[in-house]
């Protein structure tokens, strides 16, 4: 609360009900009374403050009139300043009185959510990293028609995994192919009368199923795309945030607009009338509303015509909003905050977790302590499906690719380039090396390739002559993501020799504190990231190669 001339100015009557379009909109200097939907606050003494301020004063010299233009221009001013602190604060944090309690609750009234079980049952905040699925459904139901096939359900169209690191210094958001052939597991499913069903998974063949199918296909809920999604990358999904064609509409208008920008003329129309109708020159462009649509469902005029040529599109639309929305004309402008705020409620689905105004602003809080240029934007690794022969419709995982891509997410590795100092870790690899002959090792697989013990073994044998190395078979408990060498501090120079050999990093070694005495074995256990004998692993604390990625904070020419 205020205090004006003796009297408590709620903040939330600098806001009315516009009878027109049903939206709230903020109050005008000229001396709009708040809305009866928002009361002012404190009983009778407020109703008794608002009969005398309905009450016409009557006239007086002009001395008194100055007076009165003196508190009207003070009250105007305060009004403002009301607003602009509203406005930074997102409203929905104004809720400790009644009257902003109603804005918090049509902002919440306007939320869908879906309960997706263990799948999607994390806090909103969280001190450990988070993955967010922010899944664009293709789905045309409530669209009355607009875009076609008015009954259909819809696919997972658009995907992306955004991944925010556990200290919050960087986060990658990585898109998924709709077209990428892949298994889906099993899925529970909430029902509408509070049942739980589990439709059945499909197994992956040659052709299919595709991603896309993972969503709205045999009922499958959002939920079904998580599961599906950490069954391929191996990685927890936290939340869900669903995505329809209306709210990139309203979400690029709330904002003003996107900027974009276009290395050549786009005309989206193919020969069967089909495509998303845009027309556009090369340079740049702010796009909103039915415009903001076509452009990211844009791909038949774009190089290849496949999906993978629109997920740049839609990464640079990405990183553009994100900028929009963190810059200081959205967040300090009342009116478009309160649009944005309105136009993301109305138009997002989540998960449980975070279905509510109070828990979406905890996770936007959390999640913009990540500068826009840590953001980067990347492709999940795939190549053609090599069972279409020449013409591809589909890919298929990139099983060269992908695991470093998926283990430098899960290690929280920026794909940001960073210069760093060396690390001290880096030091076990300098110093004198022992002759491949006097190198004592056994070896285990825990989590490798099948038989890579085994062919690691004869490989060391034959190839580098380390004659006293031995396979321990599978390793004893659960499979391990990272290979290490474990060693005591009399067989560092064995360790260094055979971290040379392999390809280990730093990071794989692990020096115990007693030395283990002549004769005695080092113990190499193989990792899920060890790809076979002689292939380098990749250092957890360094991003992958060959990996393209965009940022969030560059606008750069696509198409």
């Amino acid at each position: 609360m205020d205090t004006q001339d003796g009297r408590n100015i709620d903040p939330a009557d600098q806001w009315v009900l516009d009878p027109e379009t049903g939206d709230y909109r903020p109050r005008s200097d000229a001396g709009d009374t708040p809305a009866p939907t928002v009361p002012p606050q404190g009983g009778r003494r407020a109703r008794r403050e608002e009969e005398q301020r309905s009450v016409p004063k009557p006239r007086e010299g002009r001395r008194r009139s100055g007076a009165a233009r003196s508190r009207k221009a003070k009250r105007s001013r305060k009004r403002k300043a009301l607003m602009w602190t509203a406005g930074t604060l997102g409203f929905v944090l104004l809720a400790g009185s009644g009257g902003a309690y109603l804005l918090y609750r049509h902002f919440n009234g306007n939320i869908s959510t879906v309960d997706v079980g263990t799948a999607g049952s994390k806090n909103a905040t969280s001190k450990d990293a988070v993955n967010i699925l922010v899944i664009g459904t293709d789905s045309r139901i409530g669209l009355g028609g607009k875009y076609g096939d008015a009954g259909s359900v819809g696919h997972a169209d658009t995907t992306i995994l955004f991944h925010v690191a556990k200290d919050r210094s960087n986060a990658t958001a990585m898109s998924i192919p709709r077209d990428m052939v892949t298994g889906i597991p099993d899925c529970p499913t909430k029902q509408k009368d509070g049942s739980t069903k589990t439709i059945s998974g499909t197994p992956r063949t040659a052709f299919g199923p595709r991603f896309n199918e993972s969503l709205g296909q045999a009922g499958r809920d959002p939920g079904c795309t998580m599961r599906t999604v950490t069954k391929i990358t191996g990685l927890p999904i936290d939340h869900f945030i669903l995505v329809n064609f209306e709210a990139v509409k309203t979400l690029s208008t709330a904002v003003g607009g996107v900027p974009i920008c276009l290395s050549h003329a786009i005309d989206d129309t193919d020969p069967h009338g089909q495509g998303s109708h845009l027309h556009l020159s090369s340079g740049p462009h702010t796009v909103q509303g039915e415009q903001a649509l076509q452009f990211v469902r844009t791909r038949h005029s774009l190089k290849n015509g496949s999906d993978l040529d629109r997920i740049d599109l839609q990464k640079q639309f990405l990183g553009s909003m994100i900028r929009q929305m963190k810059s200081g004309d959205t967040l300090s402008d009342p009116r478009k905050l309160f649009k944005l705020v309105n136009a993301a409620t109305k138009s997002l689905t989540v998960d449980t977790g975070i279905g509510g105004v109070g828990k979406l602003t905890s996770l936007a809080k959390d999640l913009n302590r990540v500068d826009s240029e840590h953001i980067t934007f990347t492709t999940f690794p795939v190549v053609d499906n090599p069972a279409e022969g020449k013409i591809h419709k589909t890919v298929v995982i990139d099983e060269t690719r992908a695991p470093a891509l998926f283990a430098a997410i899960k290690d929280d590795v920026s794909l940001t380039k960073i210069d760093k100092k060396p690390k001290a870790a880096d030091a076990k690899l300098r110093g004198p090396k022992a002759d491949s002959s006097k190198v004592r090792v056994v070896v285990y697989n825990g989590g490798g390739p099948q038989g890579a013990a085994q062919t690691t073994l004869q490989w060391l044998q034959t190839t580098k002559g380390v004659t006293h190395a031995t396979s321990g078979g599978n390793a004893p408990g659960a499979k391990q993501d990272r290979t290490t060498l474990i060693y005591g501090p009399d067989q560092a120079d064995q360790a260094r020799a055979l971290a040379a050999m392999m390809g280990l990093t730093a990071s794989a070694l692990h020096p115990g504190t007693q030395d283990l005495g002549p004769g005695s074995d080092m113990t190499l256990t193989l990792g899920h990231d060890y790809k076979g004998a002689g292939v380098p692993l990749t250092d957890p604390d360094k991003p992958p190669v060959d990996i393209p990625q965009s940022h969030a904070d560059k606008n750069v020419c696509v198409g």
